[in-house]
């Protein structure tokens, strides 16, 4: 693999930087949207949604015939770089409608599940949730009890999810359910298309400890299911859910989000003094911030392998896992370098006038722990990588 940028694409991360000088606030702030209200970071959020959607960059890389560009995979890939280091909302719709919904729709859905539901996503008018986890089945996913029974033309679906990033505003959900209790616990999930509006569906929101308010638990209570949402097989659905985990591993938000985070930092140490001195002339914290800084670029082109295989047309798997697990655990790191550095100061809140960086490094050293949770523990990220990728016994 050699990775070297087009002048071509080079010209369009330009014209993405060009974009984003011109669409956003003139004091925004990467790091954080301090002092709007919720209801205002939504409103902002659809309105960039909207202007992306129009540019059409919601989905480059798809086909044409799909509402995309079908731009190369790496112009997608400098896209969400970009997009991530200036920590634009509204790039995602929900959570996984572009990077795994609708790619794994191209691969497994019938005709009329692409009609449907691939075009509103081009448009930026539909948002997603994953319905995976439960309250017993996180890491050990293929263990989840939500039941799906076939009624006539309908499945049933009962039982709980728990981690549900966006389902209290959420038009649709991507469901893990079991069909064959009976099965091997592998064999017996399939995917649904879940309309969040069902009768049946209640929501319950879970504030996190970084004072964050997208967690949700999502209960079903006879919830009815056309069996044409199904997707994929019935009772195949843990290939087509490793598929969308596949493409979910693989983004390259993690090292433009460590990128953005450690200059901030740079910028604080030469700005401020402790013992007479600025902090930047200090050999801990230069060490430090350089290890980062080189730990970054590794993520980066952890990413770019990923993406690079996507354009060969090949799966990435065990490359996805190290993609994902080496940028979760660099975003933990950066948080507790930025903590070292800042000492006390570091945990203040954001919204204080004395919080150092907008209050972002105490949201980061909060927000990060589940970083290495969320989409696959680490754990379960070495293990794909030792099995998939080294070839080694279970």
């Amino acid at each position: 693999m050699d990775i070297k940028f087009t002048q071509q694409e080079e010209d369009f991360r330009q014209e993405i930087r060009d974009f984003l000088q011109e669409t956003l606030p003139g004091d925004w702030d990467p790091l954080g949207q301090v002092g709007l209200s919720a209801k205002e970071r939504q409103d902002f959020t659809r309105q960039m949604t909207q202007a992306l959607a129009d540019k059409g960059w919601l989905t480059l890389a798809w086909p044409e015939e799909y509402g995309g560009q079908a731009r190369p995979i790496m112009e997608q890939v400098i896209y969400n770089e970009e997009m991530s280091y200036k920590n634009v909302p509204g790039t995602e719709l929900g959570t996984g409608a572009i990077s795994w919904v609708g790619p794994v729709l191209m691969l497994a859905g019938t005709d009329d599940q692409k009609a449907e539901h691939l075009p509103p996503i081009a448009r930026g008018e539909r948002l997603w949730c994953t319905l995976y986890s439960e309250p017993g089945s996180g890491s050990d996913l293929a263990s989840l009890q939500t039941q799906a029974t076939r009624d006539g033309d309908d499945y049933v679906i009962n039982g709980q999810k728990i981690w549900t990033s966006s389902a209290h505003v959420a038009d649709w959900g991507w469901l893990a359910a079991r069909t064959n209790p009976d099965a091997p616990k592998h064999r017996g999930i399939s995917i649904f298309m879940l309309d969040m509006k069902s009768p049946g569906v209640s929501i319950r929101p879970i504030e996190n400890m970084a004072g964050g308010r997208d967690f949700n638990e999502v209960y079903f209570d006879d919830v009815r299911i056309p069996s044409g949402n199904l997707v994929g097989q019935e009772d195949r659905g843990w290939y087509t859910l490793a598929v969308a985990l596949d493409f979910e591993r693989s983004g390259v938000g993690y090292s433009a989000g460590a990128r953005r985070t450690l200059e901030a930092l740079v910028e604080y140490a030469k700005q401020t003094e402790r013992n007479g001195e600025p902090l930047s002339r200090n050999p801990k914290v230069r060490r430090k911030l350089a290890q980062r800084f080189t730990e970054t670029e590794i993520a980066r082109w952890l990413a770019y392998k990923v993406a690079w295989m996507q354009s060969q047309d090949m799966i990435p798997n065990a490359e996805a896992s190290m993609s994902k697990m080496y940028g979760t655990e660099l975003t933990q790191r950066v948080a507790r370098t930025g903590m070292e550095i800042l000492g006390m100061a570091g945990q203040i809140s954001q919204g204080s006038k004395w919080a150092p960086l907008e209050g972002h490094i105490q949201q980061l050293y909060l927000s990060s722990v589940s970083s290495t949770i969320a989409a696959g523990t680490s754990e379960i990220q070495r293990n794909i990588v030792a099995q998939r990728g080294l070839g080694l016994s279970r």
